[in-house]
């Protein structure tokens, strides 16, 4: 296992592998990632992830943009799947194209998903993303037939646009057998002004599923999030990055599409190039120290804050 120099474990490793996607959400975040410049191939993907496995990196997350439109994602999928070390690869996606390539990705070695889903209304969903409600709800479907489990479905919250709509995908979550994240909107690639009409504060809502909830448990390797043990469900709350438990609990490192570690998912300025070394024939033990580099680069976004509230790193 490896240690930033702030004592957290990097044990995550989330690779986009394309900023293409088939939705327009003006809320995305991209990953943190701006123009990308290249596209790394399968054999490149699969490369850097091994060398992120040798440092004892243990669960990759593929992302994007939308990674199932990539016409070899099975074979990105099935080349990680087969390296050793490897504890978990799940996917996050909008779901649109699961219904077809769901099976075929659990077959491939996928483990399991996230699907991004803000609304169970057809007429807010298309305004939302462009798209047609139907399909994802069928690719949600498809992937908790597949297998693909746990099935998560990502609700990012937008103040006057679906908060009223929580009951209903806490139902629906328990009719799928799915587990619900409600997610708060993060001000990252967004203009201020639409950050303030749009974002809420999810202390509220927390509060009342606190009074819900049976049980009530804490991720530490997961910014400390809270998961909300409803009678037939589980909910999982996660607060924006600028809070102190986001920045203090990261295990997380990041890929861009174009092949640069990302240590920091709010900074474009510490970005580590380990693409352009591999093309250019780098070895395994070059590529290792590339690595370690881009490790030592993190901190947390949230510094000053968090050392004010007296956390200690």
């Amino acid at each position: 296992m490896i240690y930033d120099n702030y004592g957290r474990p990097v044990l995550n490793l989330r690779i986009s592998v394309t900023q293409k996607c088939n939705m327009h959400c003006p809320y995305c975040h991209r990953e943190g990632e701006t123009n990308p410049s290249t596209v790394m191939s399968v054999e490149e993907i699969v490369h850097i992830v091994k060398i992120a496995l040798s440092l004892g990196i243990s669960r990759v997350k593929l992302t994007g943009g939308e990674p199932l439109l990539r016409e070899d994602i099975l074979d990105i999928v099935g080349g990680i799947a087969e390296l050793r070390g490897l504890r978990d690869l799940s996917m996050t996606t909008n779901g649109t194209f699961l219904e077809a390539m769901a099976k075929d990705l659990k077959i491939k070695g996928l483990n399991r998903v996230n699907v991004s889903l803000p609304t169970l209304n057809p007429e807010t969903y298309r305004n939302l993303r462009g798209g047609n409600l139907r399909d994802a709800i069928e690719g949600v479907r498809a992937a908790v037939e597949a297998e693909l489990y746990p099935v998560k479905l990502n609700m990012l919250i937008l103040k006057n646009v679906n908060e009223r709509e929580v009951d209903r995908m806490i139902q629906f979550t328990e009719r799928t057998m799915t587990i619900l994240q409600l997610i708060e909107l993060e001000p990252l690639n967004l203009s201020d002004a639409y950050y303030e009409r749009y974002h809420l504060d999810l202390n509220e809502i927390e509060q009342k599923l606190k009074e819900q909830a049976l049980e009530v448990r804490t991720r530490e390797y997961m910014q400390n999030r809270r998961i909300y043990f409803l009678p037939k469900v589980k909910v999982e709350v996660i607060h924006p990055i600028e809070n102190t438990e986001f920045c203090a609990r990261c295990t997380r490192i990041r890929v861009t599409s174009d092949g640069k570690l990302k240590p920091c998912l709010m900074r474009n300025d510490n970005l580590v190039d380990i693409l352009t070394p591999l093309r250019d024939g780098a070895n395994d033990e070059e590529l290792t120290k590339i690595f370690l580099e881009a490790v030592k680069r993190r901190e947390p976004y949230y510094k000053a804050l968090t050392e004010e509230c007296g956390r200690a790193f």
